[in-house]
């Protein structure tokens, strides 16, 4: 395993074990609990929003590190950006599922993903994808409640 590898695996796996914006919280603007059936993840999703803005991302869920650590990487990349839109959040969104859907063809935009990029390798992994998939379907319905 190459360096990088090693260090992409090290944080998917502290994110599993420390997850930021986890638990449930009042006030959400919206929320959605999505289920991958094919292995049992779940995770049900808050977005904390006001004038269309996302303030935060919180969430509670279970299942395996792939994609418990994309929840909190998600949180993670909500909380680094203060000004986050709806739109800005859905166009985030939309490229990780480009990523994931390339089988590996393509490298996550670090600028626009942020530390959520580390989990691009996991699209060459086709059964994994639904995993690392989970909490960003789950955003997108919930911003699809706050429009």
């Amino acid at each position: 395993m190459s360096d990088l590898q090693a260090l992409y695996q090290e944080l998917i796996i502290d994110h599993s074990k420390h997850p930021v914006g986890f638990g449930l919280a009042e006030g959400a603007a919206a929320e959605s609990h999505q289920l991958n059936p094919t292995c049992g993840d779940e995770v049900t999703l808050q977005l904390h929003a006001h004038d269309g803005v996302i303030d935060r991302i919180t969430w509670e869920g279970h299942g395996c590190a792939i994609s418990q650590s994309s929840a909190s990487l998600l949180a993670q990349l909500v909380r680094e950006q203060p000004d986050l839109s709806v739109d800005d959040l859905t166009v985030r969104i939309d490229a990780f599922r480009e990523v994931m859907r390339s089988r590996g063809t393509l490298e996550a935009d670090e600028e626009l993903l942020g530390d959520a990029a580390v989990l691009s390798p996991v699209s060459k992994y086709t059964a994994r994808v639904k995993c690392a998939m989970l909490a960003w379907v789950a955003a997108e319905h919930a911003l699809a409640q706050v429009r």
